[in-house]
């Protein structure tokens, strides 16, 4: 099987898992998809992940999803920018706070990798807008 855009079918798991209340969701391995998951993870929006080799070659990421005391999901919004057919790039002074500065936008830059829209602001560096979260 084919995807044409493998980003947004992680960002659709990680959704449905947890409208589906589970508490693991995986994913085909990919270091793009690695590297998103290390920003959810910093900016707490995931518990954690860990990487299993299936066979030679073949690996999938295991993410655990994080829920609040009563059960509601840590994620309410997330929704891919940047898709394969139409690309979005913003630079650091033209990202505008997503729901007042309580979600994030994930970004991926040339020069500090895949970053939330913060640590870009913080090193004013722009990039191509992945997706948001909140």
């Amino acid at each position: 099987m084919s995807l044409s855009d493998p980003i947004g079918d992680m960002l659709t798991r990680i959704k449905n898992a947890q409208s589906a209340l589970l508490v693991y969701v995986e994913v085909p391995y990919s270091l793009q998809k690695l590297k998103i998951l290390d920003v959810l993870k910093q900016e707490g929006y995931i518990s954690e992940y860990n990487i299993e080799e299936l066979r030679l070659g073949v690996k999938i990421i295991h993410v655990k999803l994080k829920y609040s005391v009563k059960g509601k999901p840590a994620i309410e919004v997330l929704e891919r920018v940047s898709k394969p057919s139409r690309r979005f790039y913003s630079s650091y002074r033209d990202l505008k706070d997503f729901f007042n500065g309580m979600g994030i936008y994930v970004l991926s830059t040339s020069c500090k990798g895949v970053v939330s829209d913060k640590v870009a602001k913080k090193h004013k560096t722009g990039g191509e807008i992945i997706c948001r979260v909140f």
